[in-house]
């Protein structure tokens, strides 16, 4: 039978969610815990992968088992047994041939950036002092969406059949002193978000203006954009499926 498992995690710890040799990784420390509980090998096939340090509020994987007479029961005993920095929410059935990452839908993230140095969200977000033109920001993030070749914001060299997202979402809000940027796309190339983030605060710094993101993604040179923020201030919202997922949907 297969099910999917929602959870979420802080990733300061955690060099990445995909298993890696010699780096504790998310999926390595919630495989090795499954696996004990439920007396046999369980193997995650997740989402997608984020990069070390980076978060996640809505995170999907799937596996295969028998079936789970109890599940609040294991839910329960996953989060007494797993580290503080990650917790479970859901499990439950879907079909057999449903697919974490290749059934989703689209993906959201949110990077957060702050106006003031506080030692409580050092590890949360990104400290820029400088002055931000909000207004700018998103008038060049609005020239991103749509159905694009993004190779210019991907990381070098990545094993991917197309360089084209559907970008439905982009846009940054202002709370406080915390700027949030929201972005929703079907999917992501690798270093994708964080080197957009750190493209339009170009922008809004004055930089260069906000149309020269259309030259930047003609250009498909990933020098030609901006550098990656830190990963710290990225985390994973949500993850969409559909229906027909469930088993009997």
């Amino acid at each position: 039978m297969r099910y999917f498992i929602q959870f979420s995690y802080f990733g300061k710890a955690y060099h990445g969610w995909q298993n890696q040799p010699n780096a504790i990784t998310v999926q390595e420390v919630l495989e090795d815990t499954m696996s004990k509980l439920l007396r046999m090998p369980i193997s995650l096939m997740g989402a997608g992968r984020t990069d070390t340090g980076v978060h996640a509020k809505q995170m999907y994987a799937h596996f295969d088992c028998g079936s789970l007479e109890n599940i609040n029961e294991l839910i329960f005993r996953l989060n007494s047994f797993l580290p503080n920095d990650i917790a479970v929410q859901r499990i439950f059935e879907v079909n057999n041939n449903a697919h974490a990452r290749f059934d989703a839908s689209a993906r959201t993230y949110e990077y957060l950036v702050t106006k003031l140095k506080d030692p409580f969200v050092q590890d949360m977000a990104h400290c820029i002092k400088q002055d931000l033109d909000l207004v700018l920001m998103n008038t060049a993030a609005t020239l991103l969406l749509g159905k694009k070749d993004f190779e210019c914001f991907s990381k070098s060299k990545t094993d991917v059949f197309t360089n084209v997202c559907d970008l439905r979402q982009a846009q940054w809000t202002l709370e406080n002193d915390m700027l949030t940027f929201t972005i929703t796309a079907d999917r992501f190339l690798r270093n994708m978000v964080r080197a957009i983030v750190g493209t339009l605060l170009n922008v809004g710094s004055g930089k260069y203006p906000a149309d020269h993101v259309n030259t930047i993604l003609k250009s498909r040179d990933r020098t030609k954009a901006g550098v990656s923020v830190p990963a710290k201030g990225l985390y994973l919202t949500s993850i969409i499926y559909p229906n027909t997922i469930l088993k009997n949907g």
